[in-house]
């Protein structure tokens, strides 16, 4: 089964449940991903890493807006952020540890041969290879800047 049908079911269930939080998450999840399945030239159906990084970029909107509803003084928004991404990450895999990610953006750097700041993109381009949505663009520069640093 998809993760795309893994998500339809799972709202279904929600939806049963009187679940308000979990159903009206995973609907905007659901169009946020018919979005990009028909956004471009031609319709298609997105493979679950497509759907993973779709669902990584609403989880990612959910984190700006609670860190945004909290500098409003608007708790009570910032909550409901947090629960709707508490739902997302449960499609999410896992996130690094940022001891596994600098271990990561070390190898990175000992396998393109890198000696500085200026081949931070070549870098970048490994580890997020390796990294395959597991951790934040922010925190794998973060890293790969340490490493090069070093």
């Amino acid at each position: 089964m998809s993760l795309k049908s893994t998500i339809q079911n799972d709202l279904h269930t929600a939806i049963r449940e009187r679940d308000q939080v979990r159903s009206a998450t995973l609907r905007l999840a659901l169009t946020a991903i018919t979005n990009a399945e028909v956004g471009g030239k031609q319709a298609r159906e997105l493979s679950d890493d497509e759907v993973l990084a779709v669902l990584g970029k609403e989880a990612k909107k959910r984190k700006e807006s609670a860190t945004a509803y909290d500098g409003a003084g608007r708790p009570e928004l910032a909550e409901r952020e947090r629960a709707e991404l508490v739902v997302l990450e449960a499609y999410l895999p896992a996130q690094l540890e940022d001891d596994e990610l600098d271990a990561i953006a070390a190898a990175a750097v000992a396998s393109t041969g890198a000696t500085g700041m200026a081949q931070m993109g070549q870098v970048m381009k490994a580890a997020q290879a390796e990294v395959a949505g597991r951790a934040d663009g922010g925190r794998v520069a973060a890293a790969v800047k340490r490493a090069l640093s070093r």
